[in-house]
Parts: structure tokens; sequence; C-alpha cells
């Protein structure tokens, strides 16, 4: 891999959309705040650029990587047939921790999913969505090389991904610092994939 020059940028940096929208559409990688933990962004629809994610991340190959919205009516980009307990979830929960997995559209990259599910979040973080409204779906891992710890910070970024990536939008410390909640959608009832703040009580008192 050659080593590339990572810089920092602020949200009040008046360029900084414009530069990372810049990395994305020419098939870079950005890292930004959420409101769990920095992810690493690629868009979602460019499977090379997603293919990358997993280089930068000395990531294996097998795992999917979630798409994070802007809207929950965005989930019509990458899914097809989107469970009405999806739709439901999202009205209640969406933007939050929670990440439910639906059938995906079949344009979709298999660098995303191999398999015939995405999992799709529209993140609670106003930084984020402004990218997010402005790029279009995005294919989010963390920011992290794999199994190290998800990192809070954009220092915690720098350390683990300098010379990886060109841009890290320094946003502070996510509101929760914590994974969001995995449910998968696609049969009859709710089915918890992954612990995280919502509890499967709260989902099924919804449903």
């Amino acid at each position: 891999m050659t080593p590339l020059r990572t810089q920092i940028v602020k949200p009040t940096d008046p360029d900084c959309l414009a530069r990372a929208l810049k990395i994305l559409h020419e098939g870079g990688l950005v890292a930004f705040p959420t409101d769990t933990v920095y992810g690493l962004g690629a868009l979602a629809l460019d499977g090379k650029a997603v293919e990358s994610i997993y280089l930068v991340k000395d990531r294996p190959i097998e795992k999917g990587i979630p798409v994070l919205l802007a809207e929950a009516q965005d989930m019509e980009q990458v899914g097809s047939n989107v469970p009405s307990m999806a739709r439901k979830l999202a009205a209640r929960f969406w933007p939050g921790p929670l990440t439910l997995i639906i059938p995906k559209i079949p344009s979709l990259p298999d660098a995303v999913s191999a398999t015939d599910t995405v999992a799709v979040r529209v993140p609670d973080h106003p930084l984020a969505r402004a990218l997010l409204h402005s790029a279009g779906p995005l294919a989010v891992s963390s920011a992290n090389l794999s199994g190290r710890n998800s990192p809070s910070t954009a220092e915690e970024v720098l350390t683990q991904l300098n010379g990886r990536i060109k841009l890290i939008i320094d946003g502070g410390k996510p509101s929760t610092g914590v994974a969001s909640t995995v449910v998968d959608c696609t049969g009859a009832k709710p089915i918890l994939m992954r612990p995280g703040p919502l509890t499967l009580e709260e989902l099924e008192a919804v449903l």
C-alpha cells in the first residue's frame, strides 16, 4: 500500500464537506464521527472503493460492511422489498444506534455484502448526516485496524490509520462510543444479532 498524506479537518472549515466529497467520488475513503464511534466510509455503490476499506483496515474479506443512510426512506437505494418490520423500527428509532438487516438490491457490490442482505442505519449525528445527504449511502466500518479498539476521537483514528487514508473529519467525541444494536428484519420476528444500546424488548414493544 502506497503511503498517503493523512489530513485532519474540522467541520468549521468551509471546505470540509467539499474535500470529503471529492475524495469519496474519486474512490477514496474518509473517516468521520457518528453517534457511536468514528467510521471509515466509501460510496456504497462503488465496489472498488468499498474493497479498499478491507485493505486499509486489514479486515477479513468475509465480513460485510454496514451502510449508513441520511434518511429512513434511503433504505430503498440499497434495500429490496424492505420489510414492514424494518420500516416500523426505523420510524421509531432512527436516527439512532439501531442497525437493521434487510434484503439488498442485486446491484449492491459484493464487497458491501456477499449475502442477499445488507445492514443499514441512520446515525444520530449532524455532521455524519450532512455528509450522507451530499454523498448518498456510504459503506461504513469503524475507523480502526481490524482487532483494535474502535476509535472515539480523530486522534485515535490518526494513530491507527495514518498514511492509509487521506482525510479525517474531527467532529469531537461521539455521544455514545458504543456500537449499535443489530437486528435481522428478514424473518417473521426480529432476531437480535448484536446487543447494544437498544434492547430486544424495546424493539418488540414497537412491533
